[in-house]
């Protein structure tokens, strides 16, 4: 028997007839959905375009009132000021009745350090009878007296002779600078020393940029590459062991907010960040820094800014300090506690090693003096002198008499 020929089926149409279908029916779920799911029809009714505005108009409000903020205590009230409380000036001539060993104790009162060459201001030299003294510069109430070596020579317990060894003149009265007693501090119980760029050595702005904020000269006011290296660099860590805020972001900080560490703080310094290096020249900000930092603590009051630090840690003024000095208080600008010099002092000879080795790689000192400097101890002074022990009592009454003269706001503010 012959086959019938089979007929071939059309399924190419059946088959879009059944997608076609089955879109429709997609869609039709898809609009039931739609009108089922709450959430999605108020997004669609939200009008994205006014609040995208409004909150724009927010922002330069808010970015308004942050720059007046920025701008009035940066140029106005730089820096809250302590009044300082000073002892009688020392007052020499020829005649005068004083021991030695007494003079010798003034001395140290005024932390004069004793050196084999009194080459330069705060310096002494003891020979039985004969001392030889670079005095201090200090501006009195009627007179400004400068920097000079001196030369006094005791009998018995009287000062035979007093002379500038300079000039080798007689001197008829000398005025040694008077013991600091202490502060009338302000609320915040800050205090600090003020320097300007050009009384700090070059070396400690070079050194500020080299560890804090490599970029500073070139960004404006926030660095995005290093705030994204801070934060790749503390989730591979899986702890915080980097920072990515500039110079200024801390000085912001440390000027204008508190040390909570929240989003809106963070959104408040980038923002005072950007208008404070919008505002002022580069070195304008570097010398507020320099006198801004938090570099420790002496009991209840705050050592902020290089000037002070130098005075507390070392005994000497800042223009004295040499890299290993400068290098170690830069390290401290970390953590003051984390590397307290008494209580950790390997952690803070640490610090200062990686940050001498960071200056040689950015190639900031020669090889030569890294060498000199890296083998040398912190040098700290041990016997620092607190300001906030030595006379409560007397302290109490100078205040209690000049509350008779003055309110209470002017004392804590002014």
């Amino acid at each position: 028997m012959a086959r019938r020929p089979t007929r071939k089926r059309n399924t190419k149409k059946k088959s879009t007839h059944r997608v076609s279908r089955s879109r429709k029916s997609s869609k039709a779920g898809k609009s039931k959905n739609s009108t089922r799911n709450p959430l999605l029809k108020l997004f669609k009714s939200v009008p994205w375009r006014r609040l995208f505005v409004g909150g724009l108009i927010i922002f330069v409000a808010y970015s308004v009132y942050l720059d007046f903020v920025v701008r009035g205590q940066f140029e106005d009230k730089r820096w809250a000021l302590p009044a300082q409380v000073y002892a009688r000036p020392l007052e020499l001539y020829e005649g005068f009745t004083l021991a030695a060993s007494d003079f010798e104790r003034e001395l140290n009162l005024l932390n004069y350090r004793y050196a084999y060459n009194p080459s330069e201001p705060g310096l002494f030299q003891r020979h039985g009878n004969t001392f030889q003294v670079f005095t201090r510069p200090f501006s009195f109430w009627d007179l400004k007296e400068s920097s000079q070596p001196i030369e006094i020579r005791f009998s018995g317990d009287k000062i035979s002779s007093i002379k500038n060894t300079h000039n080798n003149k007689e001197i008829a009265l000398l005025r040694l600078d008077p013991v600091l007693i202490g502060g009338i501090y302000p609320l915040k119980k800050e205090d600090r020393k003020l320097v300007s760029l050009d009384d700090v050595p070059e070396l400690l702005p070079q050194i500020l940029v080299a560890i804090e904020d490599r970029k500073f000269y070139e960004h404006y006011g926030v660095d995005p590459m290093a705030i994204g290296r801070a934060f790749l660099a503390n989730v591979r860590a899986g702890k915080s062991v980097q920072g990515g805020s500039t110079i200024t972001q801390q000085l912001v900080k440390n000027f204008f907010l508190s040390n909570e560490r929240t989003l809106w703080r963070k959104f408040n310094e980038v923002i005072m960040a950007v208008l404070l290096d919008w505002h002022y020249e580069k070195n304008d900000i570097m010398q507020a820094y320099i006198n801004e930092i938090y570099l420790g603590q002496d009991s209840a009051r705050a050592i902020h800014g290089f000037g002070l630090a130098s005075q507390y840690y070392y005994g000497k003024p800042i223009h004295q300090l040499d890299l290993n000095q400068l290098a170690t208080l830069v390290a401290l600008i970390r953590g003051p506690s984390y590397y307290h010099p008494d209580k950790h002092p390997e952690r803070l000879l640490e610090r200062r090693n990686r940050i001498l080795d960071t200056l040689l790689e950015q190639k900031v000192i020669s090889e030569e003096l890294f060498a000199q400097t890296k083998t040398l101890p912190i040098n700290i002074i041990k016997k620092r002198h607190s300001l906030s022990r030595q006379f409560p009592a007397f302290l109490d009454l100078v205040k209690r008499q000049l509350r008779e003269f003055y309110p209470e706001e002017k004392l804590n503010s002014e």
